[in-house]
């Protein structure tokens, strides 16, 4: 009886071409999770956006929260838990109370380059501001 097996070189064969599809899947991939990562911390930013504008209106007298904590926290909540600790899916939401009338979230890459390359800004305004690279502010691009 003759023993049957691969050879060495159907072995190399068959790891080279499995290289060299993860070659081709591995970096879109990873272009499609910052992309995800992106889309997620721009919706969370108008969530957090028009959460703050409802407590404002909720609230007598009027005035925004003091931070992400208070709009998780109240009941209903306005915001979710993972949200309102300022964190999700690879980006940093720092929320700034200036005063009872203005404050201002950004929305950072934790890794800049692999968990998203653009950086959100929003105010009470309303209007989502977008930079690539760099901080976010209240003079960048809107989004549209």
């Amino acid at each position: 009886m003759k023993n049957r097996g691969f050879t060495l070189a159907e072995i190399m064969v068959t790891v080279g071409i499995i290289a060299l599809l993860c070659a081709f899947a591995i970096p879109n991939f990873l272009r499609a999770r910052c992309n995800s990562s992106e889309t997620l911390a721009l919706t969370s930013c108008q969530t957090i956006g028009k959460a703050c504008q409802n407590f404002y209106a909720q609230i007598n007298p009027h005035t925004y929260p003091a931070n992400l904590a208070v709009l998780a926290g109240s009941t209903p909540s306005y915001i979710d838990a993972v949200l309102g600790g300022g964190q999700k899916q690879g980006y940093n939401f720092l929320y700034t109370f200036l005063d009872a009338e203005r404050f201002q979230l950004q929305a950072q890459p934790i890794t800049p380059g692999s968990t998203g390359n653009r950086f959100f800004f929003v105010d009470e305004t309303g209007v989502l501001r977008v930079r690539m690279g760099a901080p976010a502010g209240p003079g960048d691009v809107p989004v549209e």
